[in-house]
């Protein structure tokens, strides 16, 4: 699973900014976007985590393009793409996806654990979430939605964080190495469920 994971990961490395230098729309850019995070804003592959783009917040959309660009965030994928395409492609894919409405999941989303659900509650205490992530964890600016996002990919975030391999906001990861890996798991089931 994990080398069918890693081809696929290359063969889009290869083949996207090659595409991307063909296509002359944003428009056209940003549908080469939908390999992996999905023609209607919810990534199809569930094998892989990635996040949903459509509607997160413009901020954290283009800091998060410049990073991969610069290598500041690593990704097999997504940092080549990144770095084929002009700085002004990434502003305007940037602001093409966050006026994207948020989607709807096609899955069935569980019943959001109760606030006063011990690991959930405990972790959302000791790391503050709300106070960047903002009321119903919407972001805003450069902090990024997290309410309703893929579980996976918020459980594979919030450990990146933990252990370092994610290094581009060293703040999270002081607030990630707070909590426990079963802390984790609840406040991302939690979140995603939102």
């Amino acid at each position: 699973m994990r080398r069918h994971r890693i081809v696929f990961a290359f063969a889009l490395a290869l083949v996207i900014p090659a595409a991307a230098g063909h296509a002359e729309t944003i428009e056209e850019k940003a549908q080469l976007c939908a390999a992996c995070h999905g023609e209607d804003g919810v990534p199809p592959e569930k094998s892989y985590p990635v996040p949903i783009i459509w509607g997160q917040n413009l901020g954290y959309l283009l800091f998060q393009l410049r990073d991969f660009k610069s290598g500041a965030r690593k990704s097999e994928v997504m940092s080549p793409i990144a770095q084929a395409l002009p700085h002004e492609d990434l502003t305007a894919l940037a602001q093409y996806f966050s006026k994207m409405p948020w989607p709807k999941r096609q899955e069935p989303q569980s019943q959001p654990q109760s606030s006063a659900d011990p690991p959930a509650q405990r972790a959302r205490a000791r790391a503050a979430c709300a106070s960047c992530h903002q009321e119903g964890f919407v972001g805003g600016g450069m902090q990024p939605r997290l309410a309703g996002q893929e579980r996976a990919y918020l459980e594979k975030t919030m450990a990146e964080f933990q252990s370092g391999t994610r290094g581009n906001n060293p703040g999270m990861t002081d607030l990630m190495r707070s909590l426990t890996p079963q802390d984790i798991s609840a406040l991302a089931a939690w979140l995603a469920a939102m």
